[in-house]
Protein backbone atom coordinates (compact mmCIF):
# COMPACT_ATOMS: atom_id res chain seq x y z
CA UNK A 1 0.00 0.00 0.00
CA UNK A 2 1.34 3.89 -0.88
CA UNK A 3 1.63 5.51 2.03
CA UNK A 4 0.67 9.51 1.82
CA UNK A 5 3.65 12.15 1.01
CA UNK A 6 2.91 15.32 2.31
CA UNK A 7 3.46 17.89 -0.07
CA UNK A 8 5.18 20.47 1.59
CA UNK A 9 8.85 18.76 1.97
CA UNK A 10 10.70 21.95 1.68
CA UNK A 11 10.57 25.46 2.61
CA UNK A 12 12.34 28.61 1.83
CA UNK A 13 13.47 30.34 5.38
CA UNK A 14 10.75 32.35 5.09
CA UNK A 15 8.15 29.99 4.70
CA UNK A 16 9.07 27.30 6.97
CA UNK A 17 7.02 29.12 9.76
CA UNK A 18 3.92 28.92 7.70
CA UNK A 19 4.51 24.94 6.74
CA UNK A 20 4.90 24.54 10.59
CA UNK A 21 1.69 26.38 11.53
CA UNK A 22 -0.19 24.50 8.35
CA UNK A 23 0.75 20.98 9.79
CA UNK A 24 -0.43 22.11 13.22
CA UNK A 25 -3.44 23.56 12.83
CA UNK A 26 -5.41 21.50 10.31
CA UNK A 27 -5.16 17.86 8.90
CA UNK A 28 -2.95 16.69 6.09
CA UNK A 29 -3.85 17.83 3.01
CA UNK A 30 -5.71 15.17 1.40
CA UNK A 31 -3.54 13.08 -1.77
CA UNK A 32 -5.23 10.23 -3.50
CA UNK A 33 -2.69 7.43 -2.76
CA UNK A 34 -2.63 4.96 -5.72
CA UNK A 35 -0.83 1.49 -6.88
CA UNK A 36 0.98 3.33 -9.71
CA UNK A 37 1.39 7.12 -7.44
CA UNK A 38 4.17 5.69 -5.14
CA UNK A 39 7.10 7.72 -6.73
CA UNK A 40 4.68 10.96 -5.40
CA UNK A 41 3.54 9.62 -1.95
CA UNK A 42 5.41 7.68 -0.11
CA UNK A 43 7.60 9.86 1.99
CA UNK A 44 11.52 10.64 1.80
CA UNK A 45 12.88 9.68 5.22
CA UNK A 46 16.57 11.42 5.02
CA UNK A 47 17.63 9.20 7.59
CA UNK A 48 15.67 6.17 6.75
CA UNK A 49 18.58 3.63 5.65
CA UNK A 50 22.31 4.79 4.88
CA UNK A 51 23.10 4.62 1.76
CA UNK A 52 25.75 1.14 0.33
CA UNK A 53 29.50 2.23 0.38
CA UNK A 54 31.39 2.25 -3.22
CA UNK A 55 28.12 3.79 -5.84
CA UNK A 56 27.22 7.19 -5.63
CA UNK A 57 29.07 8.52 -2.39
CA UNK A 58 31.92 10.84 -4.30
CA UNK A 59 31.86 13.29 -7.09
CA UNK A 60 34.55 14.23 -8.93
CA UNK A 61 37.89 14.45 -7.26
CA UNK A 62 38.41 17.12 -4.77
CA UNK A 63 34.36 18.18 -5.30
CA UNK A 64 33.22 19.08 -1.82
CA UNK A 65 29.71 17.76 -1.66
CA UNK A 66 27.10 19.87 0.80
CA UNK A 67 25.55 17.58 3.29
CA UNK A 68 22.59 19.11 3.88
CA UNK A 69 19.31 20.13 1.53
CA UNK A 70 19.76 23.98 0.78
CA UNK A 71 16.15 25.77 0.72
CA UNK A 72 15.87 28.20 -1.58
CA UNK A 73 16.71 31.58 -1.89
CA UNK A 74 13.87 33.81 0.39
CA UNK A 75 11.55 36.61 -1.32
CA UNK A 76 14.21 38.03 -3.70
CA UNK A 77 11.25 37.65 -6.54
CA UNK A 78 13.37 39.50 -9.17
CA UNK A 79 16.85 37.62 -8.51
CA UNK A 80 15.33 34.10 -8.97
CA UNK A 81 17.98 33.28 -11.85
CA UNK A 82 16.79 31.67 -14.68
CA UNK A 83 12.97 32.46 -14.38
CA UNK A 84 11.15 33.66 -17.41
CA UNK A 85 9.45 36.17 -15.19
CA UNK A 86 5.61 37.18 -15.77
CA UNK A 87 5.45 40.75 -17.43
CA UNK A 88 5.20 44.00 -15.17
CA UNK A 89 1.79 45.55 -14.61
CA UNK A 90 2.24 48.68 -16.53
CA UNK A 91 2.60 51.64 -14.62
CA UNK A 92 -0.13 54.35 -13.59
CA UNK A 93 0.65 57.85 -15.03
CA UNK A 94 2.03 59.75 -12.13
CA UNK A 95 0.94 63.27 -12.07
CA UNK A 96 2.42 64.22 -8.88
CA UNK A 97 5.33 66.33 -8.12
CA UNK A 98 9.19 65.66 -9.33
CA UNK A 99 11.40 63.84 -6.73
CA UNK A 100 14.85 64.97 -8.27
CA UNK A 101 16.64 63.24 -5.90
CA UNK A 102 14.95 59.59 -6.59
CA UNK A 103 14.95 60.76 -10.08
CA UNK A 104 18.84 61.10 -9.73
CA UNK A 105 19.20 57.84 -7.76
CA UNK A 106 17.65 55.74 -10.43
CA UNK A 107 19.84 57.10 -13.32
CA UNK A 108 23.00 55.95 -11.06
CA UNK A 109 23.84 59.59 -9.92
CA UNK A 110 24.64 58.82 -6.64
CA UNK A 111 26.35 62.07 -5.40
CA UNK A 112 23.64 64.40 -7.19
CA UNK A 113 21.45 62.17 -5.08
CA UNK A 114 22.49 62.45 -1.95
CA UNK A 115 23.50 66.04 -2.38
CA UNK A 116 19.41 66.74 -3.19
CA UNK A 117 18.33 64.45 -0.85
CA UNK A 118 20.03 64.86 2.58
CA UNK A 119 19.15 69.04 2.79
CA UNK A 120 15.29 67.69 2.41
CA UNK A 121 15.88 64.64 4.98
CA UNK A 122 17.44 67.14 7.44
CA UNK A 123 14.68 69.42 7.08
CA UNK A 124 12.02 66.39 7.88
CA UNK A 125 11.25 64.88 4.66
CA UNK A 126 10.24 61.48 5.30
CA UNK A 127 11.17 60.52 1.80
CA UNK A 128 14.05 62.02 1.31
CA UNK A 129 15.04 60.10 4.59
CA UNK A 130 14.25 57.09 3.52
CA UNK A 131 16.16 57.78 0.28
CA UNK A 132 19.03 59.12 2.59
CA UNK A 133 19.49 55.63 4.50
CA UNK A 134 19.34 53.23 1.36
CA UNK A 135 22.10 54.94 0.27
CA UNK A 136 23.73 55.08 3.48
CA UNK A 137 23.08 51.53 3.84
CA UNK A 138 24.09 50.12 0.21
CA UNK A 139 27.37 52.98 0.03
CA UNK A 140 25.87 54.73 -3.36
CA UNK A 141 27.37 57.77 -2.70
CA UNK A 142 28.92 57.74 0.60
CA UNK A 143 30.80 55.78 2.71
CA UNK A 144 28.68 52.65 4.20
CA UNK A 145 27.47 53.88 7.49
CA UNK A 146 24.60 51.17 8.77
CA UNK A 147 24.68 52.99 12.30
CA UNK A 148 23.74 56.16 10.34
CA UNK A 149 21.48 54.43 7.72
CA UNK A 150 19.60 52.97 10.64
CA UNK A 151 18.96 57.21 12.31
CA UNK A 152 17.46 58.22 8.96
CA UNK A 153 15.09 55.13 8.93
CA UNK A 154 14.14 55.60 12.70
CA UNK A 155 13.43 59.27 11.78
CA UNK A 156 11.38 58.20 8.24
CA UNK A 157 9.50 55.56 10.63
CA UNK A 158 8.25 57.86 12.83
CA UNK A 159 6.71 60.02 10.17
CA UNK A 160 5.09 57.48 8.59
CA UNK A 161 6.88 56.64 5.00
CA UNK A 162 6.18 52.52 4.26
CA UNK A 163 9.20 52.12 3.28
CA UNK A 164 10.97 52.90 6.10
CA UNK A 165 8.99 51.71 8.66
CA UNK A 166 9.59 48.06 7.29
CA UNK A 167 13.04 48.57 7.53
CA UNK A 168 13.46 49.86 10.68
CA UNK A 169 10.98 46.87 11.67
CA UNK A 170 13.66 44.65 10.65
CA UNK A 171 16.45 46.86 12.67
CA UNK A 172 14.07 46.68 15.68
CA UNK A 173 13.71 42.79 15.47
CA UNK A 174 17.09 41.92 14.89
CA UNK A 175 18.62 44.92 17.03
CA UNK A 176 21.18 45.68 14.11
CA UNK A 177 22.51 49.51 15.26
CA UNK A 178 19.31 50.07 17.45
CA UNK A 179 18.07 48.30 20.68
CA UNK A 180 16.15 45.24 19.97
CA UNK A 181 12.58 46.07 20.94
CA UNK A 182 9.77 43.47 19.26
CA UNK A 183 6.70 45.48 20.46
CA UNK A 184 7.70 48.40 18.59
CA UNK A 185 9.11 46.51 15.42
CA UNK A 186 5.82 44.72 15.62
CA UNK A 187 3.95 47.97 15.33
CA UNK A 188 6.38 49.50 12.67
CA UNK A 189 5.48 46.46 10.29
CA UNK A 190 1.43 46.27 10.77
CA UNK A 191 1.67 50.03 10.03
CA UNK A 192 3.98 49.93 6.89
CA UNK A 193 1.75 46.70 6.16
CA UNK A 194 -1.44 48.20 6.37
CA UNK A 195 0.21 51.11 4.62
CA UNK A 196 0.57 48.60 1.40
CA UNK A 197 4.23 47.87 1.57
CA UNK A 198 4.18 44.11 0.43
CA UNK A 199 7.70 42.85 2.23
CA UNK A 200 5.69 44.56 5.14
CA UNK A 201 2.75 42.29 4.69
CA UNK A 202 4.34 39.32 3.90
CA UNK A 203 6.30 39.60 7.26
CA UNK A 204 3.72 40.81 9.44
CA UNK A 205 1.38 37.76 8.05
CA UNK A 206 4.63 36.00 9.54
CA UNK A 207 4.38 37.55 13.11
CA UNK A 208 0.36 36.87 13.00
CA UNK A 209 1.02 32.71 12.76
CA UNK A 210 3.96 32.90 15.04
CA UNK A 211 2.24 34.88 17.50
CA UNK A 212 -1.48 33.23 17.24
CA UNK A 213 -0.51 29.25 17.02
CA UNK A 214 -2.74 27.31 15.35
CA UNK A 215 -5.74 27.44 12.44
CA UNK A 216 -6.45 31.30 14.10
CA UNK A 217 -2.90 32.86 13.43
CA UNK A 218 -3.35 31.14 9.68
CA UNK A 219 -6.72 33.19 9.01
CA UNK A 220 -5.47 36.50 10.68
CA UNK A 221 -2.63 36.28 8.57
CA UNK A 222 -4.33 35.42 5.14
CA UNK A 223 -5.74 38.84 3.99
CA UNK A 224 -2.03 40.53 4.19
CA UNK A 225 -0.84 37.36 2.30
CA UNK A 226 -3.51 37.67 0.19
CA UNK A 227 -2.68 41.73 -0.23
CA UNK A 228 1.17 40.65 -0.63
CA UNK A 229 0.11 38.17 -3.25
CA UNK A 230 -1.38 40.50 -5.40
CA UNK A 231 1.19 42.87 -5.59
CA UNK A 232 3.68 39.72 -6.93
CA UNK A 233 5.49 38.61 -4.62
CA UNK A 234 6.04 34.91 -5.13
CA UNK A 235 6.38 33.93 -1.49
CA UNK A 236 3.07 35.21 -0.61
CA UNK A 237 1.81 33.66 -3.49
CA UNK A 238 2.41 30.39 -2.31
CA UNK A 239 1.21 30.83 1.30
CA UNK A 240 -1.88 31.75 -0.10
CA UNK A 241 -1.89 28.73 -2.21
CA UNK A 242 -1.39 26.26 0.66
CA UNK A 243 -3.79 28.32 2.96
CA UNK A 244 -6.81 28.29 0.53
CA UNK A 245 -6.22 24.77 0.11
CA UNK A 246 -5.93 23.23 4.28
CA UNK A 247 -8.01 26.42 6.18
CA UNK A 248 -11.77 25.30 6.88
CA UNK A 249 -14.47 27.40 6.19
CA UNK A 250 -13.07 29.43 3.20
CA UNK A 251 -15.24 30.00 0.62
CA UNK A 252 -15.20 27.64 -1.93
CA UNK A 253 -14.43 30.36 -4.87
CA UNK A 254 -11.24 30.50 -3.15
CA UNK A 255 -10.27 27.00 -2.80
CA UNK A 256 -10.96 26.69 -6.30
CA UNK A 257 -7.68 29.52 -6.98
CA UNK A 258 -5.15 27.56 -5.00
CA UNK A 259 -3.68 25.97 -7.86
CA UNK A 260 -3.93 29.30 -9.66
CA UNK A 261 -1.91 31.04 -7.28
CA UNK A 262 0.44 28.29 -6.71
CA UNK A 263 1.07 28.24 -10.62
CA UNK A 264 1.79 32.48 -10.38
CA UNK A 265 4.44 31.20 -7.53
CA UNK A 266 5.42 28.71 -9.91
CA UNK A 267 6.09 30.52 -12.42
CA UNK A 268 8.06 33.50 -10.61
CA UNK A 269 11.00 30.96 -10.61
CA UNK A 270 10.32 29.93 -6.72
CA UNK A 271 11.73 26.46 -6.93
CA UNK A 272 9.39 25.64 -4.06
CA UNK A 273 6.94 26.40 -5.65
CA UNK A 274 7.62 24.62 -8.33
CA UNK A 275 8.07 21.50 -6.67
CA UNK A 276 4.58 21.52 -5.17
CA UNK A 277 3.32 22.36 -8.71
CA UNK A 278 4.86 18.96 -9.82
CA UNK A 279 3.57 17.34 -7.03
CA UNK A 280 -0.48 18.69 -7.28
CA UNK A 281 -0.73 18.29 -10.61
CA UNK A 282 0.82 14.51 -10.37
CA UNK A 283 -1.34 13.91 -7.01
CA UNK A 284 -4.54 15.62 -8.59
CA UNK A 285 -4.47 18.06 -5.76
CA UNK A 286 -6.49 21.09 -5.78
CA UNK A 287 -7.43 20.13 -9.63
CA UNK A 288 -7.14 17.29 -12.48
CA UNK A 289 -4.24 15.12 -12.43
CA UNK A 290 -1.96 16.11 -14.96
CA UNK A 291 1.25 13.76 -15.38
CA UNK A 292 3.21 15.68 -18.32
CA UNK A 293 3.16 18.65 -16.82
CA UNK A 294 3.85 17.74 -13.78
CA UNK A 295 6.97 15.81 -15.01
CA UNK A 296 7.42 19.66 -16.14
CA UNK A 297 7.39 21.31 -13.30
CA UNK A 298 9.50 18.91 -11.48
CA UNK A 299 12.19 19.27 -13.53
CA UNK A 300 12.07 22.43 -13.72
CA UNK A 301 12.60 22.42 -9.96
CA UNK A 302 15.15 19.61 -10.20
CA UNK A 303 17.45 21.79 -12.80
CA UNK A 304 17.23 25.04 -10.29
CA UNK A 305 18.86 22.54 -7.45
CA UNK A 306 15.93 21.89 -5.68
CA UNK A 307 16.85 18.49 -3.43
CA UNK A 308 13.25 16.82 -3.39
CA UNK A 309 12.36 17.81 -6.86
CA UNK A 310 15.68 15.85 -7.79
CA UNK A 311 14.76 12.80 -6.02
CA UNK A 312 11.39 13.12 -6.98
CA UNK A 313 11.87 13.58 -10.81
CA UNK A 314 13.55 10.11 -10.28
CA UNK A 315 10.78 8.57 -9.19
CA UNK A 316 9.26 10.17 -11.96
CA UNK A 317 11.23 8.24 -14.47
CA UNK A 318 11.15 5.10 -13.26
CA UNK A 319 7.55 5.02 -13.14
CA UNK A 320 7.47 6.85 -16.37
CA UNK A 321 4.60 8.92 -14.91
CA UNK A 322 4.69 12.13 -17.46
CA UNK A 323 7.19 11.04 -19.77
CA UNK A 324 9.14 7.70 -20.71
CA UNK A 325 11.15 5.63 -18.50
CA UNK A 326 14.77 6.41 -18.33
CA UNK A 327 17.28 4.80 -16.18
CA UNK A 328 19.89 6.83 -16.40
CA UNK A 329 18.11 9.46 -16.16
CA UNK A 330 16.49 8.38 -12.84
CA UNK A 331 19.99 7.08 -11.85
CA UNK A 332 21.49 10.46 -12.79
CA UNK A 333 19.02 12.63 -10.56
CA UNK A 334 18.66 9.94 -7.57
CA UNK A 335 22.81 10.31 -7.35
CA UNK A 336 22.36 14.56 -7.21
CA UNK A 337 19.82 14.04 -4.76
CA UNK A 338 22.07 11.56 -2.21
CA UNK A 339 25.11 14.05 -2.70
CA UNK A 340 23.07 16.46 -1.02
CA UNK A 341 22.66 14.01 1.78
CA UNK A 342 19.13 13.03 0.82
CA UNK A 343 18.79 9.30 1.33
CA UNK A 344 16.13 6.79 -0.11
CA UNK A 345 16.40 3.50 0.27
CA UNK A 346 13.80 2.53 -2.84
CA UNK A 347 16.05 4.36 -5.34
CA UNK A 348 19.37 3.39 -3.70
CA UNK A 349 18.04 -0.46 -4.44
CA UNK A 350 16.84 0.59 -7.77
CA UNK A 351 20.01 1.97 -8.84
CA UNK A 352 22.35 -1.22 -7.21
CA UNK A 353 19.67 -3.25 -9.52
CA UNK A 354 21.40 -1.26 -13.03
CA UNK A 355 24.21 -2.19 -14.91
CA UNK A 356 27.28 -0.66 -13.97
CA UNK A 357 27.34 0.78 -17.57
CA UNK A 358 24.21 2.57 -16.66
CA UNK A 359 26.00 3.59 -13.07
CA UNK A 360 28.66 4.96 -15.03
CA UNK A 361 26.78 6.90 -17.34
CA UNK A 362 24.60 8.34 -14.37
CA UNK A 363 27.69 9.62 -12.39
CA UNK A 364 29.01 11.44 -15.41
CA UNK A 365 25.98 13.04 -16.18
CA UNK A 366 25.54 14.19 -12.66
CA UNK A 367 29.07 15.46 -12.92
CA UNK A 368 28.35 17.83 -15.80
CA UNK A 369 25.16 18.93 -14.48
CA UNK A 370 27.11 19.87 -10.90
CA UNK A 371 30.12 21.32 -13.34
CA UNK A 372 27.31 23.22 -15.45
CA UNK A 373 25.75 24.96 -12.53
Amino acid sequence: MAHMWSISSTRTLGTMLLATAVASAVSPLPVLAQQSQRAVTRPVERDAQPIKKGRVEGGEAGQAQPNAIVPSGGVQLYQRMGATLPPVPPEKPYEGPVDEAYGAYQRGLYVTALAKALPRAEQGDSAAQTLVAEMMTKGLGIKRDPKAAAFWYGQAAERGDPAAMFQYALLLMSGRNVARDKAKADEYMRKAAEAGNASAQFNWAQILVSDNPGEKGLKLALPFYEKAAAQGLADAQYAVAQLYLAVDNLPKEKKEKARLWLERAARAGFDTAQLDMGLWLVNGVGGERNYEDGFQWMRVAALRGNVVAQNKLSHLYINALGTRPDPVEAAKWYVLSRRAGLSDYELEDFYLGIDEEQQKKAIEAANRFQRSR
